[in-house]
């Protein structure tokens, strides 16, 4: 049996979901004011236009039009609304409730990996009343959509506590290789990134929460000398100032 999927919003992940979906055997309505329908696909006027017909609806267009977009479509949506874009818990509960309102079946899922070079294959976690429905229709298409008990929400949490680490990992490092450039010892800098990342484990985690309580005092004194050096070679300071500043709450709360 062919399987109908509107796609609402055809950007970078919008665009390789559905272009996956299309050469998996499903009909993909697809719906961007933006962007134009490529080849193959069903191109819609608007999001009601698209969700006509549709099994699953996969809104990948933004965390602010995410509920524009279900307003927009929800009337004509007798399948499974399923949010993908990036937003917070307390958006994606709101989301729900709209959905609930016209009895309407609704997921919240996250995307927990890049989709580029991955697509319709990259990792998601759903959560919310139809969570179940969006693995069992997308699982067979080539996706990899893992399911968790629990109302609308917690998939995004779960993909947003990965980001609070992951993004804020990258920023401290891109502003640290920053001021090594400033220096002229980058590469010494990233040699030792990543010799420091293949040595994590899980102790690695234990020590980092542990040491910092323990010396926030003594951190914070040194974040504030590194925040001093990086404006003194002319790099913005804001991961670093943050830094002491953080440990500066803790050491004031000790």
């Amino acid at each position: 049996m062919t399987v109908t999927v509107a796609v609402l919003g055809l950007g970078e992940a919008g665009g390789a979901i559905a272009r996956d979906l299309l050469a998996a055997g499903a009909v993909v309505r697809a719906y961007d004011p933006a962007v134009a329908a490529p080849a193959g696909m069903v191109p819609a006027a608007s999001e009601a236009d698209a969700v006509t017909g549709a099994g699953l609806t996969l809104s990948v267009n933004s965390a602010k039009s995410s509920i524009d977009a279900l307003r927009a479509g929800i009337a004509a949506c007798q399948g499974v609304w399923a949010d993908l874009n990036t937003a917070s818990p307390g958006t994606k509960r709101q989301l729900a409730e709209i959905a609930a309102d016209k009895a309407v079946a609704f997921a919240d899922v996250a995307i927990m990996a890049p989709v580029p070079g991955r697509g319709l294959r990259t990792p998601m976690l759903a959560s919310g009343p139809a969570a179940a429905q969006v693995a069992e229709i997308l699982n067979p298409l080539g996706a990899s959509v893992d399911t968790m008990a629990g109302p609308a929400g917690l998939a995004a949490e779960r993909k947003l506590l990965r980001s609070v680490f992951f993004k804020g990992l990258a920023a401290a490092v891109v502003e640290a290789l920053e001021a090594a450039r400033a220096a002229g010892c980058e590469q010494w800098l990233r040699d030792n990134v990543a010799e420091e990342l293949a040595r994590a484990d899980e102790s690695t985690v234990d020590r980092l929460v542990t040491g910092t309580r323990q010396h926030a005092v003594r951190r914070a004194d040194e974040m504030s000398a590194a925040t001093d050096m990086l404006a003194e070679l002319g790099v913005e300071p804001a991961i670093a100032a943050a830094t002491r500043d953080f440990l500066t709450r803790i050491a004031n709360s000790v």
